[in-house]
């Protein structure tokens, strides 16, 4: 571990974590708070995803979609308007719509062929943009003076990697660079993640050999052609299973780094006690 004492950490005069786990469990918020201290650089594996490595797949998407529409068609061709992604930190929608989902295209699907190459495009994307890490990383430094250093994960990082290799080549570079901090949720919290998803299911990244099992598996148990699949249905039915997949990769990557409970996240209201809570959880860690 980079930091491998309460004594290290605390003494540092530069910080580096990166947070990773189920995505809605703080990671973001915590990051935020940082970025908000004036200290911290804040670095987005989405943002970078959806801006560097898919803005321009995202854009052309969109622009795919409005040349059906004559009117814009026009505009379009004659340079009249300018189509773009306005992604932010907080809203990712461009980039999640741009994966879609499988299933019946009259629903809004897309054929399970065209979803799983811009699924691997997603994995592309986003090994790419936690290689990138580094380089920001500098940047920070470089540009701003700003030492402190936080990587905001996507909740799909435990999917790019081997966790239980002993060596691999995203999880190397990273842990040279930054603490790994897994925030990990209870029952209780996957129990509401699954609330929350059912209510308003979103486009996801899955490991491209779950997410063919998942496909399989969803179509036989239904009795279902891909046509008549629902995919907002599929989705659903694929995301409970999805984070049970994800919890024990993520408890792998953590034996890289320490662990911090999502209820504890919930109580940190300062980059002070964001310090704090990483030290008690080195001093937790099992030697």
């Amino acid at each position: 571990m980079l930091y491998k004492t309460r004594a290290d950490w605390l003494a540092a005069p530069k910080r580096r974590v990166l947070f990773f786990g189920m995505s809605g469990l703080g990671k973001t918020h915590v990051a935020t708070l940082l970025r908000g201290s004036g200290e911290w650089f804040h670095y987005s594996i989405d943002y970078r995803i959806g801006t560097r490595y898919m803005g321009e797949l995202i854009a052309d998407n969109f622009k795919r979609e409005a040349m059906k529409v004559p009117f814009l068609r026009e505009l379009l061709l004659s340079d009249s308007v300018y189509i773009a992604s306005n992604i932010t930190f907080e809203n990712l929608a461009p980039l999640s719509t741009y994966l879609g989902k499988p299933g019946s295209e009259t629903r809004g699907g897309l054929p399970f062929e065209e979803y799983m190459r811009r699924q691997d495009q997603h994995r592309r994307a986003e090994i790419a943009a936690l290689l990138d890490t580094r380089h920001f990383i500098g940047r920070a430094q470089d540009l701003y003076g700003c030492g402190n250093f936080v990587c905001d994960s996507g909740g799909s990082i435990c999917e790019v990697v081997d966790p239980w290799a002993d060596s691999d080549p995203v999880l190397d570079a990273l842990e040279q660079d930054l603490l790994l901090v897994w925030i990990k949720g209870s029952d209780a919290h996957t129990a509401e993640l699954v609330r929350r998803f059912d209510r308003a299911p979103k486009p996801m990244y899955y490991q491209p050999e779950f997410l063919d099992r998942a496909w399989t598996g969803y179509r036989v148990e239904k009795g279902l052609t891909e046509q008549e699949v629902n995919p907002d249905d599929f989705i659903r039915w694929t995301y409970a299973r999805a984070l049970a997949h994800r919890q024990p990769r993520y408890q792998a990557m953590a034996r890289r780094g320490v662990t911090v409970l999502a209820e504890e996240v919930a109580q940190v209201r300062s980059p002070d006690d964001m310090i704090e809570l990483i030290a008690r959880a080195i001093d937790r860690k099992d030697p």
